[in-house]
């Protein structure tokens, strides 16, 4: 099921707050897709804290976005203990 991204937060260095049209707030850490192009240039704090929804789903600046069946399906509820710990 592909749901859009609604909202994005971003929380702390490489975490995002994403809220879905279901009314999901889930966590996603993008440090393991730090080091992948295109998003090696989101290293740039000042770049990556300029996360915004557009078409359903997160994008930077510069043409960066990623597919929001994978910031569903790799992120975790807000309500879970690691995201509290990885914000």
């Amino acid at each position: 099921m592909l749901l859009d991204v609604i909202k994005v937060t971003v929380l702390a260095h490489s975490v995002l707050l994403l809220e879905f049209e279901n009314g999901e707030k889930r966590c996603f850490d993008m440090t393991p897709y730090l080091d992948k192009k295109p998003f090696i240039r989101l290293k740039n704090q000042a770049l990556f804290r300029r996360a915004s929804v557009d078409y359903g789903t997160v994008v930077w600046p510069g043409n960066i976005d990623i597919a929001p069946e994978t910031l569903y399906d790799f992120s975790i509820p807000v309500a879970s203990v690691e995201c509290i710990s990885i914000a």
